[in-house]
């Protein structure tokens, strides 16, 4: 109870100091936004009276802590450029980015796990080999080139889906799952090949230790040892892996939204920055980074079930 306790309160103080920097960052970087919405009729006048109508004249302090109560209780304040909720903005975009972003996550668990066990089963051979050249290249290409590899082939060349089409979850589920599948696959092949690569350094270590020669002695295979005793053990560093991963794979879904045409934050994110609108930007920086920093901490949590030792310490 108290390893669960000292990692919640550390996740509570961590999305403090981010939300903090996010509305800090927006504060201090070069641009008005009175004087992106105000464009031609811009005047020293309007702006003060407009900065002053949007509360942009409080103390930076007291905006942000007017700002933080206001976004615990759901409300993240009004887009200067659309005019309307960021909530309501947001509503959808938010769904299809962490669905894409945990398809993402389930694609490189369902490659790495099986590739990083056969790979260590079968270390040294010819097939070892020819895998291990064919993750690293696989390694060395960024995703957003994978998924413009994906759209002449799948898309363009044998119509699995439609370029620049895309069908919300409400519309169809299986249409939605054509739209997502091959960017999440665009994302996750690299960081499974990182992941497989891991794990199978992982159980060579493993199978150095005594514990192993144990088994063997005992009568168990190569293949029953690895399975029953090695792969618990080495597990752990590539569940640290994976949660330090999240970060790279929600922004990889956002910098793919853009290859593959999909209405979902990146697209959003991008035209907010570009037109200082702050709220909107703030809204998603928080959101993004309280996912990433929830499934560190139930990696955290699931450290203490996969290896007791850590409960101990």
């Amino acid at each position: 109870m108290r390893y669960f306790l000292t990692k919640f309160c550390t996740l509570l103080v961590t999305l403090f100091v981010i939300s903090l920097l996010a509305f800090l960052a927006f504060q201090i970087i070069p641009g008005d936004p009175t004087t992106k919405l105000l464009g031609s009729e811009y005047t020293p006048e309007r702006a003060a009276a407009l900065r002053e109508a949007m509360g942009l004249s409080e103390n930076v302090f007291l905006r942000y802590f007017k700002w933080l109560g206001a976004f615990v209780s759901g409300d993240f304040g009004m887009s200067y450029s659309y005019s309307m909720p960021v909530s309501e903005l947001l509503d959808g975009k938010v769904l299809t980015t962490a669905l894409l972003s945990a398809l993402a996550f389930f694609l490189v668990i369902v490659f790495s796990i099986p590739v990083g066990l056969v790979l260590a089963r079968y270390e040294g051979g010819v097939f070892d080999r020819v895998m291990v050249v064919l993750n690293q290249l696989v390694m060395a290409v960024p995703p957003f080139f994978i998924g413009i590899i994906f759209t002449m082939i799948f898309g363009l060349g044998l119509n699995l889906f439609v370029a620049g089409h895309f069908v919300g979850i409400g519309e169809s589920f299986w249409g939605f799952l054509r739209c997502i599948i091959f960017p999440a696959l665009s994302i996750a092949l690299p960081k499974a090949a990182m992941t497989a690569k891991l794990l199978r350094s992982s159980i060579s270590s493993e199978l150095r230790l005594d514990y192993v020669r144990t088994a063997y002695s005992h009568g168990s295979s190569r293949w029953q040892t690895l399975r029953h005793h090695v792969l618990r053990n080495s597990i752990i560093p590539v569940v640290t892996f994976l949660a330090l991963s999240i970060a790279d794979i929600v922004a990889g879904s956002i910098i793919i939204e853009q290859v593959f045409s999909i209405p979902g934050l990146g697209r959003l994110l991008l035209s907010s920055i570009s037109n200082r609108d702050f709220p909107v930007v703030q809204a998603i920086v928080v959101m993004l980074a309280a996912l990433v920093v929830f499934v560190n901490f139930l990696a955290d949590i699931a450290y203490q079930y996969i290896d007791p030792r850590i409960r101990l310490k």
